[in-house]
């Protein structure tokens, strides 16, 4: 039997106090991050890769099914507020758009259906695709990674089972084990905890690797409510040894990013 589908370590969950069912899942949810710390070696393996080919116009795409295809939504939609870097991260999931808010009856169960919407963004050799499944069975999301490398494309996957059809295809297959879940089978619970804790790992690394970050700040970042502002303001003000607040805000609204300003003073001096 799948992991991912094993009786939960608990019984009679209904028959609990609220402490119980709280303090329950907070046990479970500890053990997230040691599965996914035996990942590193396949998750710093595929960052590598994927930053080589996203140097030569490459980029990332994130295809799966349900809470594993919103995950990936969520991931891939941060990249340009954060990082400043437009399309480089793409996340597609089973059914479309309007499955990110509502399931998508039999989406995931098209062997097919996953590729052709990787087809849509004219896919290259050059790119690279994490296929997202907590179980590692979705056809959805198989199919699409076969494809991808009869490409030529990067492929990886993130699954939370040992043996999977998803991890026999990828080309680096990312597996963390966190066992049963606290309900039987809610993969949205330490399965899901673990796929967002790996895909941050991913793009967050990818972006330093790329140099989208200075010492240990975000300096493309977009400049889209009054908090980025603020933050993009004192970020000038350490980099660049400004002291008055004003100044650096004028600064860096008249450039646009941090990255702008510091590069116009180190030009100017």
């Amino acid at each position: 039997m799948k992991q991912t589908e094993q009786d939960s370590l608990y019984s009679n969950l209904d028959f609990m106090s609220t402490e119980e069912l709280l303090n329950g899942i907070n046990t479970e949810d500890q053990k997230v991050p040691l599965a996914v710390r035996g990942c590193i070696p396949r998750i710093s393996r595929f960052v590598d890769g994927a930053v080589e080919r996203m140097k030569r116009g490459g980029r990332v795409f994130y295809i799966g099914a349900g809470t594993s295809g919103r995950l990936g939504i969520t991931d891939a939609s941060e990249i340009l507020p954060t990082y400043g870097l437009d399309g480089a991260f793409i996340g597609i999931i089973a059914g479309g758009d309007g499955a990110i808010r509502r399931s998508v009856e039999g989406a995931e169960d098209d062997p097919d259906q996953g590729w052709n919407d990787v087809l849509a963004y004219n896919p290259t050799p050059e790119d690279s695709i994490v296929g997202i499944s907590a179980s590692g069975g979705a056809p959805y999301v198989v199919g699409a990674l076969t494809k991808a490398r009869e490409l030529g494309m990067l492929t990886a996957c993130i699954t939370c089972n040992d043996s999977s059809a998803a991890a026999d295809v990828a080309e680096v297959p990312i597996v963390a084990v966190v066992g049963p879940e606290f309900v039987t089978g809610s993969t949205r619970m330490k399965s899901g905890t673990a796929t967002k804790l790996i895909l941050n790992m991913i793009s967050t690394s990818v972006m330093i690797r790329l140099g989208r970050v200075k010492g240990n700040h975000m300096v493309d970042m977009q400049l889209t409510n009054k908090k980025l502002v603020d933050r993009g303001t004192r970020m000038i003000m350490a980099e660049t040894g400004i002291s008055d607040y004003d100044k650096a805000r004028e600064l860096l609204l008249e450039h646009g990013s941090v990255r702008a300003v510091i590069k116009f003073l180190s030009e100017k001096h």
